[in-house]
């Protein structure tokens, strides 16, 4: 995987929770079965492999990049190329 691929998110971590700030819990869910547009790749000390940044405002209706998740790319598939 790599920037500006199109992955689907196929499943939640489940170390995912929502708390009294962030719904972060509730966004993967209504990002869940969705296709998005890697937006960037990140190094996280003591992971084996880097985290996926996808852009999501598109779900709660406003511009992508004011809410993004962080996810493993375990809970990803990648999308094939779109037909031109």
């Amino acid at each position: 995987m790599k920037i500006g691929d199109t992955v689907r998110l196929i499943g939640i971590p489940p170390d995912v929770h929502d708390d009294g700030e962030l719904q972060t819990r509730t966004l993967f869910e209504k990002c869940l079965g969705r296709t998005f547009t890697i937006g960037g790749l990140e190094t996280v000390e003591g992971l084996p492999h880097k985290l996926v940044r996808l852009d999501v405002g598109r779900v709660l209706g406003v511009a992508s990049y004011l809410e993004t998740i962080w996810v493993e790319p375990k809970y990803l598939r990648l999308e094939p190329p779109q037909q031109a």
